[in-house]
């Protein structure tokens, strides 16, 4: 039998190689991501939730509406993720106040900036059309706040400055809502030693028995 002299003097054929693949899609720029997140809460905070548009969001960061949409698909996902921005670098730590002192300069320090008494308002405001801001505000800030506010209720009273049968949760909640009641019905230039005071005689009359010191607002 003849060999098979087809493929001499042929170069051996190279293996088949896979196709290129598809190059990714175009990296997200974070660039881009803080734009848009920053625009979103200006606007929520200038103008409310009610009043915010995803094509307002995409000319105040001066991009397209398509870059906005690649990223969040609803306003409401937007403004969500734009709250959780906001307190993105909430150090838990910083909250345990070691006296009640500390905790209430904490909350006067706070209290007296403009953005962030607008922003709470802001939030509050929609607990009814759009709970789902709140919730995020709360996520984000509001846990740790909350048990860290308990923590010092309770040491406080633990040290005599607090009547023995007061209630941490009750004196929180009275709290919390004299927060709001000052963001209602004072205004944003109030500072912080004013401030300071105003917390200072809700505790005296939940029956506060050592004076902390009004001139303190700073650490």
């Amino acid at each position: 039998m003849k060999p098979d002299n087809d493929h001499q003097g042929r170069a051996p054929t190279a293996p088949a190689t896979a196709p290129p693949t598809k190059p990714p899609g175009r990296p997200r720029s974070q660039e881009a991501d803080e734009a848009i997140l920053a625009a979103a809460l200006d606007l929520l905070i200038e103008r409310g939730a009610g009043h915010t548009s995803i094509e307002q969001v995409a000319r105040r960061a001066k991009v397209t509406r398509a870059t906005v949409y690649r990223r969040f698909p609803t306003l409401t996902d937007l403004l969500v993720r734009a709250v959780e921005w906001e307190y993105r670098d909430v150090n838990s730590a910083a909250m345990d106040w070691p006296d009640l002192d500390s905790m209430v300069t904490a909350w006067a320090q706070h209290l007296s900036t403009p953005r962030a008494r607008r922003l709470m308002r802001r939030l509050y405001s929609t607990v009814d059309d759009l709970p789902e801001l709140l919730r995020a505000y709360h996520r984000a800030h509001g846990s740790h706040h909350s048990l860290a506010v308990r923590t010092t209720l309770q040491r406080a009273r633990a040290a005599g400055q607090l009547p023995p049968d007061s209630d941490p949760d009750i004196l929180q909640q009275l709290l919390s809502g004299a927060a709001l009641q000052h963001l209602a019905a004072h205004p944003d230039t109030t500072g912080a030693q004013e401030v300071k005071a105003y917390f200072l005689a809700v505790l005296g009359q939940a029956g506060l028995s050592t004076p902390l010191r009004q001139g303190s607002t700073a650490r």
